[in-house]
């Protein structure tokens, strides 16, 4: 078995990367949540009719 090398400590592959500032926008843009919310929701609504019980 070949022991796997650890990269250098405090290299740039170490940090992630920084949200942009539209990331950053939608990630507080409350209609864009709302919208996002509802999407997700009708997908759970979706999988719960699907299921037999």
């Amino acid at each position: 078995m070949s022991k796997i090398k650890n990269p250098e400590p405090y290299q740039q592959a170490y940090y992630p990367p920084t949200p942009t500032a539209f990331t950053k926008f939608m990630r507080t843009f409350i209609p864009w949540q709302f919208v996002r919310f509802l999407i997700i929701t009708g997908k759970m609504l979706k999988m719960m009719v699907k299921t037999k019980h």
